[in-house]
């Protein structure tokens, strides 16, 4: 488990009603997937130990919960390594669901990694007298120099307000609660959007005589996953200069990812997969579209994305925009003031995420240290923390 002070004594209190109140050492790190983990594992290399607030019950939730059973990951496994620790050498080159749910699990066994589990982050705001981070969950408020949002993009399913929507009479399903396309068999089901997710839930629906119609409303690049047996982010990394308004040049401006294609295409070529326009209107029994046509419909699946939930709990902090992402674009978002850090918001995947949790954990790891050699010089810094514990209790 981090580290933090009293953590017996902080129970004791607990029972008798005193102050929930639990100080920190280390940095507090908001989330226990791949950012959490990486940055965790990065600071124990500086020696520094951190605490995860985590508000599912596991790590890698988004993973474990709200993905579906044919899912793989997109890039090679050397694009989507977490520093410090890569794949095993066994895994294939693009490894499972699975596989990188095990490989997470490895990893925070490998270096100790024991989140707070179902502590969900109710409010964290900077406090200007104490000069500490104050970070309240359901049951307890921790206070720490040091605040790291590894909460990420994708932390809250989008669900978009179609007119009609309320009054269908089908299933309508984000594809956070997908899991296979078996529920589906034999009907008619509308995929509302078209990036990796819609596109991969229209084939797995194909495979069970399922005839999907996929609403496309914008231009949407479709790359290949791989070109003559190389990886196709592989050569785009490479030659990420040119063109310079290519995929991956667009993914970096506008947030919007390239979709690597693993056999939707050729379905949408042969017509098994359909696509439609746009959605004019949700209807009892189907919908209307933009081009005029109606169609009835047995279910819906809402293939739209996530976003970021940090504007719910983070409190007075301009570092984020409305939308939940820092102000200041890669590489220079990782760092704001008062002890505020963010990882995994670089909209470039796991790459951005292992070149945060580096950064973060250097940064931090200097301050560390320079705290630790004014303690070694009989520095007042233990009474100063039992000062911050005194005014917490009033």
């Amino acid at each position: 488990m981090g580290s933090y002070k009293g953590e017996d004594q902080h129970r004791h209190h607990h029972h008798r009603n005193e102050s929930n109140c639990v100080l920190v050492h280390g940095p507090i790190i908001v989330g226990a997937g791949p950012s959490g983990l990486a940055t965790s594992a990065c600071l124990k290399q500086q020696s520094v130990p951190s605490l995860i607030l985590e508000k599912s019950d596991c790590i890698a939730s988004l993973w474990q919960h709200r993905t579906y059973d044919r899912l793989k990951l997109h890039l090679p496994k050397q694009f989507c390594e977490l520093p410090l620790l890569g794949f095993p050498h066994n895994f294939p080159k693009y490894p499972t669901k699975h596989q990188f749910i095990s490989y997470m699990e490895t990893y925070a066994s490998h270096f100790s990694i024991k989140p707070r589990f179902n502590q969900a982050v109710i409010k964290a705001e900077f406090d200007h007298v104490l000069g500490f981070w104050r970070v309240k969950t359901q049951d307890f408020e921790y206070l720490s120099r040091w605040l790291i949002v590894a909460t990420g993009e994708n932390a809250e399913p989008v669900i978009p307000d179609i007119p009609g929507i309320d009054r269908f009479k089908g299933r309508v399903v984000h594809t956070s609660l997908y899991k296979s396309g078996s529920v589906f068999k034999n009907q008619r089901v509308l995929v509302i959007g078209c990036g990796n997710s819609g596109m991969e839930v229209c084939l797995d629906l194909c495979r069970f005589n399922v005839i999907p119609h996929m609403v496309v409303r914008n231009t949407v690049h479709v790359l290949p996953r791989e070109m003559f047996g190389f990886s196709t982010f592989g050569i785009a990394m490479a030659l990420v200069k040119w063109p310079k308004t290519g995929p991956i040049e667009l993914k970096n401006v506008t947030g919007k990812t390239p979709v690597l294609d693993v056999g939707a295409l050729s379905q949408i070529k042969s017509g098994k997969i359909k696509v439609i326009e746009g959605v004019k209107e949700i209807t009892r029994n189907g919908a209307k579209f933009v081009d005029g046509q109606e169609k009835e419909i047995d279910s819906i699946i809402l293939a739209t994305g996530y976003k970021s939930n940090v504007p719910t709990w983070l409190k007075g902090c301009e570092f984020f925009t409305k939308d939940g992402m820092p102000k200041s674009p890669f590489p220079n978002g990782w760092k704001a003031e008062t002890g505020l850090y963010t990882v995994g918001f670089t909209r470039r995947g796991l790459l951005g995420t292992a070149s945060d949790a580096v950064n973060i954990a250097k940064d931090i790891g200097e301050q560390w240290r320079t705290i630790k050699e004014c303690n070694d010089s009989n520095f007042n810094y233990l009474p100063q923390r039992n000062v911050v514990q005194n005014k917490v209790k009033k």
